[in-house]
């Protein structure tokens, strides 16, 4: 057993059920502030105010909101399965507080006289926790599309799960390198594993994957083809209201807030102090409480590359969506992992150096750069058929146009009996409901 895990063990059941409390206040709170933040930087950068009455700069308006879906009226569809849309929104939010459960938030602290550390469990195998947690959250998402009874909905539903487990794919691939330099699946070991050096600058790539694939797990813009207003309504919660709505809202933020503190668990070294202040007093500054304060500080700086991304970035059409996750991220997350492989191989045998490796890299480089410029461009075909284009880009009718001869219409002419019958064109009577 690790150091953590030793600690962990010995935790009273009082302690533990205050951590419990803590994670939960933590993840809520979290979730408000989250949402008011995102309003108000999106405010900023499309030039309006944002939220700027409920509270001190609008801070309050998303507790005003929570309060405001709890007292809405719960509306129930009638082709809706009864237990199972019950279930759905439940479903989706408890695997996404679970997941928080493995985070290591900070070192060894003492609490009310006991030591221990600042996480709940540290499991040998943390990492495939998270990424279960992730598999049955969608559960929740399918459950809701198909317990509503609705056509939209149970598209938004199905793109979802499509969604979900293409970018799973790609972000389980991008924690193997990680393992492999860590040694290990625990999530308090890969922070310790980056002490004297963070794995976002060894591990380029793999951190590149993963910010992508988490964007695609928690179905936020430009990937949030299952919540489409524009041809899918609402998405999955298209027919949920009240408090069964504002828990698919706290699931999406609670897991905006799991894959953000993933990132930083897996890349930004954790709670460890960014450099040069971890050089401070011999690295005092890694000790005690201070850790906690460098953890959230990284997991909010994701948090605002998510909102960055929602105002900058248009919708992708969903073909392009799964073109990215199968196309691109899944080959070059492959690829990686074997180079990576091969060069920590290398490294073992002492047959190559850490110089030849930075010459052997950079040919590699510039060989790459190279290609992209010697390689010609592709011509696209010409169709025979294509509509000509103006400079506009509008299409151009062809000079030869000929337009078709308007069909002859009976014209209804009132008979003159006067007894208000229709008559045809050449002043017969009409058939009735012939007009």
């Amino acid at each position: 057993m690790t150091r953590t895990a030793e600690l962990l063990a010995d935790d009273p059941i009082w302690l533990i059920l205050l951590k419990v409390v803590a994670i939960f206040a933590f993840l809520v709170l979290m979730t408000l502030l989250t949402i008011w933040a995102e309003r108000r930087v999106i405010g900023r950068m499309q030039h309006r105010p944002g939220p700027n009455r409920a509270g001190p700069f609008g801070i309050l308006q998303s507790l005003a909101d929570g309060l405001k879906l709890a007292f809405k009226e719960d509306i129930r569809p009638v082709m809706a399965d009864k237990w199972v849309f019950f279930l759905a929104p439940v479903i989706s939010a408890t695997p996404a507080l679970v997941s928080f459960a493995v985070m290591p938030i900070g070192p060894e602290v003492t609490i009310f006289g006991e030591r221990t550390a600042l996480q709940l469990v540290d499991l040998p195998v943390g990492l495939l926790v998270v990424l279960a947690c992730a598999s049955i959250g969608v559960y929740g998402i399918v459950l809701a599309g198909w317990a509503s009874g609705s056509p939209y909905p149970l598209l938004g539903s199905l793109r979802s799960a499509a969604q979900v487990i293409s970018y799973e794919i790609a972000m389980g691939l991008s924690f193997v390198a990680v393992i492999m330099y860590a040694g290990t699946l625990s999530t308090s070991g890969i922070v310790a594993a980056q002490e004297n050096g963070w794995f976002f600058a060894l591990l380029p790539v793999s951190f590149l994957v993963y910010a992508v694939s988490m964007v695609g797990e928690t179905n936020r813009a430009p990937f949030d083809l299952p919540e489409a207003e524009s041809e899918l309504v609402g998405g999955f919660h298209t027919e949920y209201s009240s408090l069964k709505f504002a828990l698919f809202f706290l699931a999406e933020y609670i897991n905006m807030v799991t894959v953000s503190a993933l990132a930083t668990t897996l890349f930004l070294g954790g709670w460890h102090a960014p450099w040069p202040l971890s050089l401070i007093g011999d690295g005092v500054l890694n000790t005690g409480w201070w850790p906690v304060l460098w953890f959230l500080g990284k997991t909010i700086a994701f948090l605002f590359f998510f909102v960055w991304l929602r105002g900058t970035l248009p919708r992708l059409r969903y073909d392009q969506f799964m073109d990215l996750g199968w196309k691109l991220l899944v080959p070059v997350s492959l690829v990686w992992i074997v180079a990576v492989t091969v060069i920590r191989a290398l490294r073992n045998s002492e047959t190559v150096s850490t110089q030849q490796f930075m010459i052997g890299g950079a040919i590699v480089v510039v060989i790459l750069v190279a290609a992209t410029f010697l390689i010609p461009d592709r011509k696209p075909e010409n169709d025979p058929d294509e509509v000509p284009l103006a400079g506009s880009g509008f299409p151009v009718p062809p000079i030869d146009l000929e337009v078709p001869k308007t069909p002859p219409r009976r014209t209804p002419v009132r008979s003159g009996t006067g007894s208000g019958e229709l008559a045809g064109p050449e002043g017969e009577e009409a058939p009735h409901g012939n007009v």
